[in-house]
């Protein structure tokens, strides 16, 4: 095997396109208009990751999903295993990742099979649900956030039944979301503001 076929290639997006479709800081509930055109096979491409991870001028898109089971949301710790570095030692409502171009499309999507790829390795998800796109992410304040978009799902669960594959996912388990909010500065940025946005009492 070549170096060249070694290194993780990841779906991005010019930052540019992002910023033509309407730029913001933080979270976003208007899903539609921005999905349509960043998942078009006409404007994405795969670059090598490592690259990527220092290339603000493009957009990493990660899907990233929470799970809920009645106001109990699955929250973990990062450990120091998990791959982005800057994220080590934060708590966390997300479980996802980048979207590789060795992903199929047997879902009709290579977004959602890349979706579905991440979730079976970062956890055993052991019940029935129902998937809802319900935000965008975009925190240019961090470098990690600079160069990654995120495209937040909630998972309604009929069980609250999860639990974690990698060893890298500390401290999991089942919160209230009332509870989680109180602790949000001990979550990482993307966290904080599905928190706020999604489960923070109004």
């Amino acid at each position: 095997m070549t170096v060249s076929q070694q290194v993780e290639h990841v779906l991005v997006v010019p930052t540019l396109l992002f910023r033509e479709l309407g730029y913001f800081q933080g979270f976003c509930t208007d899903v539609e208009p921005y999905l349509k055109t960043l998942l078009d096979p006409a404007y994405i491409s795969f670059m090598p990751r490592d690259q990527m991870e220092n290339d603000p001028s493009y957009k990493q898109l990660i899907p990233y999903c929470i799970f809920r089971h009645g106001d109990q949301l699955f929250n973990y710790k990062r450990g120091k295993l998990q791959g982005e570095g800057r994220l080590h030692s934060l708590r966390s409502i997300g479980v996802g990742g980048h979207i590789s171009s060795t992903d199929q499309s047997l879902r009709g999507s290579i977004y959602l099979d890349a979706m579905h790829r991440e979730i079976e390795e970062e956890v055993y998800l052991e019940t029935t649900y129902r998937d809802t796109c319900v935000g965008l992410l975009n925190d240019d304040q961090t470098e990690v956030g600079k160069v990654h978009l995120g495209i937040v799902h909630i998972f309604d669960l009929d069980a609250p039944k999860v639990r974690p594959r990698e060893e890298s996912m500390l401290e999991s388990g089942f919160a209230s979301s009332d509870e989680l909010v109180r602790a949000a500065d001990e979550f990482e940025t993307w966290s904080q503001l599905c928190l706020a946005h999604l489960f923070a009492k109004k």
